[in-house]
């Protein structure tokens, strides 16, 4: 069951976001996929935090298409030898050890892709605890 923040949802109400309905699948596929996610707003998008440490932000500006940022915080950390993760993916791309991305063009990539979208997320929150 996935905890909708209402000051998320009305964020999102008062931007008339062309990719809305992408939005929030992608809010119900993340918070799905692990308890404890906490949801709000950072970066200007919706941000998801386990434990008070940010793990996942999505990226809807500019909008022409949804980017979800897997990523370690804010404050730059030493980079791992490895990546965090070793889901293979087609849709992950790497930018850092500690920093991926998914991005988002249409709701049939993400119907396509949900169930590996949830597995990179239970694989990158377990990675990042």
């Amino acid at each position: 069951m996935s905890h909708l923040n209402s000051a998320v949802t009305k964020f999102l109400d008062e931007l008339n976001h062309p990719f809305r309905e992408e939005i929030e699948l992608l809010r119900e596929i993340i918070l799905s996929a692990e308890t404890g996610l906490d949801e709000n707003i950072k970066w200007n998008g919706p941000n998801y935090s386990i434990q008070d440490k940010d793990r996942i932000t999505m990226r809807i500006q500019p909008p022409k298409q949804v980017q979800l940022v897997f990523h370690r915080g804010a404050k730059k950390q030493e980079q791992p030898k490895e990546k965090l993760i070793s889901t293979k993916s087609k849709i992950l791309v790497w930018k850092e050890n500690d920093r991926a991305v998914v991005t988002i063009k249409n709701q049939t990539e993400i119907e396509n892709n949900s169930v590996e979208l949830t597995q990179i997320i239970k694989d990158w929150l377990a990675a990042t605890k």
